[in-house]
């Protein structure tokens, strides 16, 4: 369970707030009006978020290399699109 607080609650305790975050490892979900906003993450958390977003970026860009279909260089397909 992600603890929740209002940004209003963690203008007044940011140092306590990034602190948890930080070194505690427990992210911090940020709400205005009762609406979930924004959440605060450990660097490492950010990391390994990116690190899966990577992999599943070169999944996608191997299964469009072993698609069929006709490859072009990107300057050519610049100008198709009129760039």
């Amino acid at each position: 369970m992600n603890k929740t607080i209002t940004t209003a609650d963690a203008r007044k305790n940011f140092a306590a707030i990034v602190n948890t975050v930080a070194y505690g490892k427990e992210p911090v979900v940020l709400t205005r009006r009762g609406q979930e906003i924004a959440a605060l993450i450990s660097i490492e958390e950010l990391q390994l978020l990116q690190k899966i977003e990577d992999h599943i970026d070169i999944e996608d860009a191997q299964k469009a290399l072993e698609a069929p279909g006709e490859n072009i260089s990107a300057d050519a397909f610049w100008k198709k699109l009129g760039l």
